[in-house]
């Protein structure tokens, strides 16, 4: 081959490398949210020390999964009983994941001595191998005398293509604290050789965390000063640097956390990268103050001064976090929940989320509110407002949410379909109630945004997007024309009855309606009340029909309770029936949704009954059954936790 020849076959082949690297690099999935492996430091003692695992957006913000509760057993995996300073690793296959663990527990067996540490590994997240290694037993020459083994974490050597795993050591003839390392053996269930001395700071040191960046090896650890006399005179986080994971480790003596010259201790810090970001947490556990902060940091040598805090509804100690993708989260979801609705909700068009309801609420990942339901065939669809967070002191709702199922337990999320942005003219920015109705192949969105009035959006499908019919609202409050309150113009319900003629009914303590065109995105005629003997109406109104006979459902009283009431016309008059069913669990609100799906009829509504975040501003869609008396009055409505979804037996 000649030299120009030589040439291009060199140029091609590195134009294919830089090619297949680039579409790997895309086809790597994203990270999207944090996974925060820790141990709980609140509650009982002898619980404490277990591997539990929290999860976040934006690493701010934390939830625990599976309710705050071990998801392994300390006593299954390793040989006290007891887990301390998890660090989690993903590997660099992206899919393999380690994790180590101190092999202690202080609650039952105090300081004296620990035997070693733990290993585990996972391909997915929520099924774990594991084994623990007991250094005097494993390497009695060496470490016949040792008193701790602290705190082991592991990082990729990509000079030896191995993970290194590194931990503090002393020995009960020794009052020094020093980093020792060994490589992991290929399945991750021992050391490949006996553990060597790593590092040792001047005046001993432990919890180290290791972080490489452009060239260097950054050593985190929580490390001391003293005196001439040897007393301890200040603690805190400090570092060492390296080119080499063999050292030589370099110490700048230096405090990194904003605590050390306010002798409040920290200890346990852990850094990691944000996704998508130059940033770093450095973060650290306030372990006698229960405070978990951080600061954070471009560089890993220089790091804000003011500390900040999580957000979280658990005590960790001692924990590490890694990032984790969107199918990830689902897959923890699946298997412990806990994962917040923002991890789970799918955001590409053709993305889908699929989960199994439990009972009630029927979804728990997030807080839904003000049902709507729409069945076409064999399909339920389910139209929600979304109550933002858990524990909310008003109602923050920015979007809406769209769900479907066929069997009311297994059901499908879709991405978000319309949010009150979507509405330029509605400046309250609430998204209130509304309801989906189908017409002339078109499914039309009937929404309310408090006091800027009723809206329509429009969409050729079920789950959207849907996108703003009028560029303006369809009704505003001069429609009420009863009413003098600001958020009278609220909670609209369509029907379309058996002539063909489609029905708004809408309003806050008057019922109004009207006539809608063929078109359904404009009134035709003029504007009516509701009005009839022991009609006590609060909002919520919902039309559905039962042989022959129109009922009229809707909120009573506050707190809310529903009550409904039967006509031979949908215009009626209407005469009062009574109570459908009694005040929701912890929501001072209901709102109902009353549907027949596969021969058996159904009340949705929303509760307050998420645990421990419900409330009247952070409410759950649950779905009951609705049945009927002989003469067409309705059954009082019982609701229950089960829910429909362990007994669903639909009439064929």
């Amino acid at each position: 081959m000649n030299l120009r020849k030589k040439a291009m076959a060199f140029l091609w082949a590195m134009l294919s490398s830089v090619t297949a690297f680039t579409q790997t690099k895309q086809a790597s999935p994203p990270f999207e949210g944090y996974l925060f492996a820790y141990f709980e430091g609140s509650g009982d003692p002898l619980k404490q020390e277990q591997l539990r695992l929290g999860i976040s957006k934006d690493a701010i913000h934390w939830s625990a999964l599976n309710n705050n509760q071990p998801i392994l057993a300390s006593s299954d995996i390793s040989q006290t009983g007891g887990i301390r300073d998890p660090h989690l690793l993903r590997g660099q296959d992206g899919n393999t994941f380690y994790l180590t663990a101190t092999d202690m527990f202080v609650g039952k067996n105090g300081w004296g001595s620990n035997p070693g540490i733990v290993l585990l590994r996972s391909t997915n997240l929520v099924d774990w191998t594991h084994r623990s290694i007991d250094l005097a037993k494993t390497y009695p020459q060496t470490f016949g005398n040792v008193q701790w083994v602290w705190a082991p974490q592991t990082i990729y050597d990509p000079q030896a293509k191995k993970y290194l795993i590194y931990f503090t050591v002393r020995f009960k003839d020794d009052s020094k604290l020093d980093f020792y390392s060994a490589y992991a053996n290929q399945d991750f269930t021992g050391f490949e050789a006996e553990p060597k001395l790593m590092f040792r700071a001047k005046y001993g040191a432990i919890d180290g965390d290791i972080v490489y960046k452009d060239g260097t090896y950054h050593l985190f650890f929580k490390g001391n000063t003293k005196d001439e006399s040897g007393k301890e005179i200040k603690n805190g986080i400090q570092q060492a640097t390296s080119k080499s994971l063999n050292g030589p480790w370099v110490e700048d003596f230096k405090y990194l956390d904003a605590y050390s010259d306010k002798h409040i201790v920290v200890e346990g810090s852990s850094v990691f990268k944000l996704n998508d970001s130059d940033e770093y947490i450095l973060m650290y556990d306030l372990y006698t103050n229960l405070r978990y902060e951080f600061q954070r940091s471009t560089d890993l040598y220089h790091f804000t001064d003011k500390p900040e805090s999580f957000t979280k509804n658990f005590n960790p100690r001692h924990g590490s976090v890694i990032g984790i993708t969107r199918e990830e989260a689902r897959r923890l979801q699946a298997k412990w929940g806990g994962v917040p609705n923002d991890l789970l909700q799918p955001v590409e068009a053709s993305d889908r989320y699929s989960f199994t309801s439990k009972g009630n609420p029927i979804i728990t990942h997030a807080y839904t509110a003000d049902p709507a339901a729409l069945v076409k065939g064999d399909t339920l669809w389910l139209f929600a407002g979304h109550d933002f967070a858990g524990g909310q002191s008003g109602y923050k709702m920015k979007d809406w949410l769209v769900y479907s199922t066929t069997d009311l337990k297994t059901w499908t999320q879709y991405p978000v379909p319309l949010k009150i942005t979507d509405f330029p003219w509605a400046k309250s920015g609430d998204a209130y109630a509304g309801q989906v109705m189908e017409r002339n192949g078109k499914y039309y969105w009937y929404i309310s945004t408090n006091w800027s009035g009723i809206g329509v959006a429009v969409a050729d499908r079920p789950e959207g997007p849907y996108r703003d019919a009028l560029g303006k609202p369809l009704l505003t409050n001069k429609d009420c024309f009863a009413s003098s309150h600001s958020w009278a113009c609220i909670d609209p319900t369509v029907y379309i009855d058996a002539n063909d003629q489609a029905w708004l009914f809408w309003g806050n303590l008057e019922c109004y309606y009207a006539k809608l065109k063929k078109n359904m995105i404009e009134i035709e005629g003029e504007i009516k009340r509701v009005q009839f003997p022991g009609f006590d109406f609060t909002e919520a109104p919902w039309i559905h029909a039962y042989k022959g006979k129109y009922y009229l459902s809707y909120a009573t009283g506050f707190p809310e309770k529903i009550a409904y009431a039967v006509a031979n016309s949908i215009e009626g008059p209407y005469e009062y029936k009574g109570i459908l069913n009694e005040i929701a669990g912890n929501s001072n609100t209901n709102h109902q949704a009353i549907v027949q799906h596969k021969g058996q009829w159904y009340f949705i509504y929303h509760n307050g009954g998420i645990q421990t975040d419900g409330n009247s501003y952070s409410r759950s869609i649950c779905i009951d059954k609705l049945d009927y008396n002989k003469n067409g009055t309705i059954k009082r409505v019982m609701m229950t936790s089960e829910g429909v979804s362990n007994t669903y037996s639909p009439t064929k």
